[in-house]
């Protein structure tokens, strides 16, 4: 009653909050333990930054895989004016529209947008962080193929993917070389794949083998006299004109031209040669437009050039056209034939006149290059030149840079990506530039009202629903107070119906083990797999020992005698009747002698 007495007064006062002020009143220590309390809020907090940097490490992890991801090209500078504050909304729409946590800084997936580029452009993202260092388009634009120093070769639809933008074959055709050089034939039916080591391959569209060119005789030492390539290739070349011959140079110092057809032997050798006549490694080849000259850039800062019919002579010789010691690493002519441009590893991009090849037209210097495959190449209207610059690793974003041909002034420039720009290619038809980078990263441009099909036939696809196996389990539902005859019965763990079959003598038995040696009981052994042994397991065959031979003959004497069947008919008139002998009083006696006392035989 006292206490009932003190617990109404103190709900009643409300001013002692303390568990010391109750106990004083009521004249005890305390209450015992205390409740532990929660933090909703603390907790809550806790699991949403959890969430946030599991999600922020999954989709860091999605940018290591190759997969194109295409991106939809902002408006026009003319379209920004009417239109800004349009695009403004419809991006804070879309951002609001995302579920989850915040994307991590520098994600560029699928649900992430750039609003610092203005081009038009559609990015995507190959297989890792190697470089892109092939890149190839089939002249009717339906299919790329890249290629990287991971070894793999990747071979892409753009008219069979959707947003999800994945490859539809990968492999590795040179197994542990980087891939070099990629690019279709001028039918578009075969690949040329030129990779570190000494022999080009052929693939046909599949991805499967057509043709590897032969390897020469590495002891020789006139290379003319040896049948293919004895140290790695660095570039290779479809002709422009004839869809059977290609191109390849390698650092044995020799171009040599080969036939699909061929394999066994190179058409003809090109020998480039220095001022004082020795040998130089060329580091890139091409055809000119037409295919009647074979252009070459050697290590010692030459581009040679011969005519495609005359293999001794060069026919065009610039011997200072780069920095002797770096390599050349693209030559490309116009489409009107008349000018070349050369891409120098001295970080310098020139043009030259066919007619007048003694000095460049055109030079544009602080072009960084640290790649020996960095591509220049020319619009599809011979009106602009683009190349690619190189930067170190977190120090600044390689460009796409534009140049005029007539004036060679830089009109334009694109911030690709903070890694170096490796390979570029502008394709005539589709009107798009595709672009390989150091860090993986593959990039296709485009102009929603120029460029024709190729990426723009993938981006209006909506990404396919992945397919998810449907399982029917059969719930436990619980129900205490339910009546015993819509009770389900209880649900055993593992362990104690293991007990169960224990003691149960059929689920417990032992199996037998494997017969050893001979079969026994209609068993055989683990090598019985003859016709005998088969006879042997369906007849049953025991096979004891019986002690008394004579006895076991015997045995069926009776049986013999009564019903004669194999040898008694044939005889049965002039065999006479047996006779035995009788058993003799002194066999009675030698059987009763002792064991000792008999004669052993």
């Amino acid at each position: 009653m006292i206490i009932t007495t003190a617990l109404a007064i103190f709900a009643a006062s409300g001013k002692m909050s303390g568990d010391g002020d109750i106990s004083s009143v009521m004249g005890f220590s305390g209450f015992g333990k205390k409740a532990r309390t929660f933090d909703l809020d603390a907790i809550f907090e806790q699991t949403r930054r959890t969430a946030i940097e599991r999600s922020q490490r999954f989709l860091l992890s999605l940018t290591i895989q190759l997969s194109f991801l295409f991106r939809k090209e902002q408006s026009d500078s003319s379209s920004d004016s009417g239109s800004g504050s349009d695009s403004d909304s419809d991006s804070d729409s879309d951002d609001d529209e995302l579920v989850g946590p915040p994307l991590p800084p520098g994600y560029t997936g699928s649900a992430a947008h750039s609003d610092d580029d203005d081009d038009d452009d559609q990015e995507a993202q190959d297989d890792d962080d190697d470089d892109v260092s092939a890149l190839g388009l089939d002249p009717s634009g339906a299919r790329l193929v890249t290629g990287g120093y991971d070894y793999d070769v990747r071979f892409w639809d753009f008219a069979g993917m959707d947003q999800a933008l994945q490859a539809f074959r990968s492999l590795q055709p040179c197994e542990c070389h980087q891939i070099k050089s990629l690019q279709y034939s001028i039918t578009g039916d075969v690949i040329l794949v030129v990779s570190g080591n000494s022999q080009a391959k052929v693939l046909d569209r599949d991805g499967f083998n057509v043709m590897e060119c032969v390897k020469g005789d590495q002891y020789i030492v006139d290379m003319a006299n040896t049948k293919g390539h004895t140290a790695m290739l660095n570039c290779g070349f479809w002709h422009p004109k004839i869809k059977e011959e290609f191109m390849t140079c390698s650092n044995d110092g020799t171009v040599r031209t080969w036939d699909l057809n061929s394999e066994k032997k190179h058409k003809s050798v090109f020998k480039p040669r220095s001022f004082q006549g020795k040998k130089v490694i060329p580091t890139c080849c091409t055809y000119s437009r037409d295919g009647k000259l074979i252009a070459a850039g050697c290590q010692d800062g030459t581009i040679q050039i011969w005519d495609r019919n005359l293999s001794v002579h060069t026919k065009f010789h610039c011997r200072q056209a780069h920095t002797p010691g770096s390599d050349t690493s693209c030559l490309s002519f116009s489409y009107d034939g008349m000018t070349l441009a050369s891409r120098g590893g001295d970080d310098t991009l020139k043009t030259w006149d066919i007619r007048n090849f003694r000095k460049p037209v055109n030079v544009a210097t602080g072009l960084t290059n640290y790649f020996s495959m960095t591509d220049c190449c020319f619009s599809p209207d011979d009106k602009l030149l683009v190349t690619g610059t190189s930067v170190k690793k977190e120090e600044g974003n390689g460009k796409l840079v534009f140049f005029d041909r007539a004036s060679f002034q830089r009109v334009y420039e694109i911030e690709v990506t903070n890694a170096s720009v490796v390979r570029c290619l502008w394709h005539p038809k589709l009107n798009q530039i595709m672009v390989g980078t150091g860090n993986g990263l593959a990039k296709v441009y485009y102009d929603p009202v120029k460029s024709h099909r190729g990426a723009k036939l993938c981006v209006v696809k909506s990404k396919r629903k992945e397919k998810q196996a449907e399982t029917l389990t059969q719930d436990y539902i619980i129900t205490p107070h339910a009546l015993p005859m819509f009770r389900e019965a209880r649900q055993r763990s593992t362990r104690k119906q293991l007990e169960k079959d224990r003691l149960d003598p059929k689920k417990s038995h032992k199996p037998e083990p494997p017969v050893s040696g001979p079969g026994r009981g209609g068993r055989v052994a683990a090598h019985g797999g003859t016709l005998s042994s088969f006879i042997v397991k369906n007849i049953a065959l025991d096979k004891t020992d019986d002690s008394n031979p004579r006895e076991a003959i015997l045995r069926h004497a009776k049986d013999a005698s009564e019903n004669p069947y194999w040898v008694a008919p044939a005889y049965k008139q002039t065999q006479p009747e047996p006779v035995f002998a009788e058993e003799s009083e002194e066999d009675e006696e030698a059987d009763k002698e002792p064991e000792w006392k008999k004669r052993k035989i």
